[in-house]
């Protein structure tokens, strides 16, 4: 939910009718006081599954935002962690909410697309926390593939996935009602602003994973519960470079 410290409704409608990287940058100095934000417990539950896949050198956040993503590498990666964003608004908050710990991991941040990584093949392991519907569908062969190309072999990529909603719950027309909205948004209003919650089906995705050249695992997270059915609510993609 958003605090009383969260952005007001006429900032939001500002945002929402700005581009993509111009709404982040106007969200930024409140975006950890929204619902956007990876909730704390989701972040843990990462670490702990990650953490028997390791030791890992250095690390990438990628659309890393205010830093949370760069806070779950600092407690997996011994030597360095850098996050990637394209909003300078993020990357600001990000800088003054996640300075570099005595004895830790280096950590810096870059400026630049996820589409377009300036990095060599240079990491452990790559995380990233919900970006994934500024992609359209058609981005994310190209997307998977930049990300291997900065991964070492045998570097691992993960990101959390929940359950989808139950087909007719409020939590269903809810993202249904709002990917409509922003459809309609970008038909009518110019720049266009990137953002839908019903675009990133799972098989599609571990599909598009394995053309990328990597191998797929999907790792139940048990700390955050099953669904009646006995499924877990929320699991995460291990993408291994082959």
């Amino acid at each position: 939910m958003f605090t009383p410290q969260g952005p007001t409704f006429r900032e939001l409608a500002v945002q929402a009718l700005s581009s993509t990287e111009r709404g982040y940058d106007l969200l930024a100095p409140k975006f950890d006081e929204t619902p956007f934000r990876t909730p704390d417990h989701v972040l843990d539950a990462v670490v702990h599954a990650v953490r028997p896949l390791g030791p890992f050198r250095s690390g990438l956040d990628i659309c890393c935002g205010t830093g949370a993503g760069a806070g779950v590498l600092r407690q997996l990666c011994e030597e360095g962690v850098t996050g990637v964003d394209f909003s300078a608004g993020m990357l600001a908050e990000a800088r003054s909410t996640v300075p570099g710990a005595p004895g830790g991991p280096a950590v810096s941040w870059v400026r630049a697309d996820a589409r377009a990584l300036p990095f060599r093949p240079a990491f452990d392991l790559a995380v990233s926390f919900g970006a994934f519907g500024h992609f359209l569908p058609g981005e994310r062969p190209a997307l998977f593939a930049q990300v291997r190309e900065v991964l070492r072999p045998g570097g691992r990529f993960v990101f959390p996935v929940p359950a989808p909603p139950r087909s007719g719950s409020r939590l269903y027309w809810t993202l249904w009602g709002f990917d409509l909205v922003m459809r309609v948004r970008n038909v009518l209003w110019h720049p266009r602003f990137i953002m839908y919650y019903r675009t990133f089906r799972l098989s599609d995705v571990l599909d598009e994973l394995k053309q990328a050249g990597f191998a797929v695992d999907l790792v139940p997270l048990a700390e955050l519960g099953r669904l009646p059915d006995g499924s877990p609510r929320c699991s995460a993609v291990v993408a291994r470079r082959s």
